[in-house]
């Protein structure tokens, strides 16, 4: 029994071990939500105001990539990558979190672009504004708005998601949470910590998010 609380307060006294493993873990899932937001975004506009053949590859990309699983992506980009270029193990998570992001967001935006009604397009066209003058100008500030809610939670994903980043051996939370484990001999403590840490870091998040989304909703436009 000593021997177990002695175990237990090394798993406390390792918190800040497992902290800095949180930075890491923040700049995994900054990193790659960026790059995802950014191809999902414009990948979406492919699939709504692209022609033909920039639909078709819109389409079949967030269907390829959403039929993988992370980890596969991960040590496609790792190992098969390795081959042709040396891709260092962090870029290796945060460009294969970003491919895998992407692909849903390309699903949050196109459902957010479509869900403008089409009045307002001909509208922005009645008033002289160009076909991409209206996309920028008129319907993508409404629908990236109306894409909050449905962008965090995959933001929420994402930051859970880069704890798979331990299996290329880079030192982020899981990672270090597996070390101490084997140290103290206390996974399922250890663990405990972790998943507190993890939802502490998401909750945070999402009540954020929620704050912007409120902040900058525009009045009178529902659903």
């Amino acid at each position: 029994m000593g021997l177990m609380n002695s175990n237990a307060i090394k798993v406390f006294k390792s918190i800040p071990y497992l902290l800095e493993g949180v930075g890491i873990t923040l700049e995994i899932t900054v990193i790659a939500l960026a790059l995802g937001t950014v191809a999902g975004l414009l990948l979406a506009l492919c699939r709504v105001y692209g022609g033909t053949i920039l639909h078709t590859f819109a389409l079949f990309y967030s269907r390829i990539i959403r039929s993988l699983p992370l980890l596969v992506i991960l040590f496609m980009l790792y190992f098969l990558g390795s081959e042709v270029v040396n891709i260092p193990a962090f870029w290796a998570v945060v460009i294969g979190l970003a491919i895998h992001t992407s692909a849903y967001q390309i699903e949050i935006f196109r459902g957010a672009l479509q869900s403008i009604s089409k009045g307002q397009m001909e509208a922005a066209l009645a008033l002289g504004m160009s076909k991409y003058q209206s996309i920028f100008a008129v319907i993508l500030p409404q629908s990236l708005r109306r894409a909050i809610p449905y962008w965090a939670n995959e933001a929420s994903i994402v930051l859970k998601d880069s704890s798979m980043a331990y299996v290329l051996g880079i030192a982020e939370l899981m990672r270090r949470s597996e070390y101490v484990s084997a140290r103290t001999a206390q996974p399922m403590l250890t663990y405990i910590v972790s998943g507190l840490i993890y939802l502490i870091l998401t909750y945070a998040f999402t009540r954020s998010m929620s704050k912007i989304e409120v902040k900058v909703k525009i009045p009178g436009l529902e659903r």
